[in-house]
């Protein structure tokens, strides 16, 4: 058995039940006990027993896209492309982590919540990348108070002169109205948040895949074919396919999604 510090969290509220195995193989994960032998266990440990045992600071993404690569329809609408097992998925990798990393566009297109809900677990801290401030003040990331949240501005970005007491406004350079990646996760890293996940949307996860700032990338995706819509990731690839990204990858079946994990650095 392995362990780290990580401390054991109360079930978040409402989380559904889980057979006896696998609520004891999960609370281990989120305690940072990885037990590979134990059967009942295999297939959380090897899923996510190697985000449970990385030493130092750790960043990953999530999408969940079509077969065709959108993340929503042309509209914007996005729920949901990928199945309810995916989005298990996704709240465990939440619980592992001490923040989740959104733009203020899937902020104003899903009014997302970005807690624990499917699983038991620790809510993270949201961090919000909104260099212009344009956050719909109703938002529940602003207004619910069920995690903290720390708003990411800039410099000279209009902002409430006093948020709801969860919010912290965290001011930062936003050349050409962007946030760099390495500025953010610094900054996170100076408030004990190392652990990080960026969800979203196709833009964010894209431009920390450019920076060179990720671990590890789940790439779901859902047996469907949008068409047209608002694409997954995008950055500037190589003339040729030699310079291609590639990564050792692993796959889990997430009902009838397909999840591929590629490890981008140790």
């Amino acid at each position: 058995m392995v362990e780290s510090r990580r401390s054991v969290p109360r079930p978040a509220e409402g989380a559904p039940a889980a057979a006896p195995g696998a609520a004891g193989a999960w609370e281990r994960l989120l305690a940072g006990r990885v037990d590979p032998a134990a059967p009942a266990d295999a297939e959380l440990v090897e899923r996510y027993g190697p985000l449970v045992l990385h030493e130092g600071p750790l960043v990953i993404a999530q999408l969940g896209q079509s077969l065709d690569g959108f993340i929503a329809s042309r509209t914007g609408h996005a729920e949901y492309v990928t199945g309810p097992e995916d989005r298990e998925h996704l709240h465990r990798l939440r619980a592992l982590v001490d923040a989740v990393v959104v733009g203020v566009g899937t902020v104003a297109a899903d009014d997302c919540l970005l807690t624990v809900r499917a699983v038991p677990g620790p809510h993270p801290t949201r961090v919000l990348l909104d260099p212009s401030a344009r956050t719909p003040a109703g938002s529940a990331v602003l207004t619910d108070g069920a995690a903290p949240t720390v708003w990411v501005v800039g410099d000279d970005a209009p902002v409430p002169t006093a948020p709801a007491p969860h919010v912290v406004v965290l001011r930062m350079p936003a050349a050409s109205r962007r946030l760099a990646p390495g500025d953010v996760l610094a900054a996170l890293a100076d408030r004990g948040l190392e652990r990080v996940l960026v969800e979203g949307g196709g833009r964010t996860v894209s431009s920390f895949l450019e920076a060179r700032a990720l671990h590890r990338l789940y790439l779901t995706t859902a047996p469907m074919l949008i068409g047209d819509g608002v694409p997954g990731i995008r950055f500037r690839g190589a003339d040729h396919l030699s310079g291609a990204l590639r990564a050792p990858v692993r796959r889990f079946q997430l009902g009838d999604d397909v999840c591929t994990e590629l490890t981008l650095r140790t």
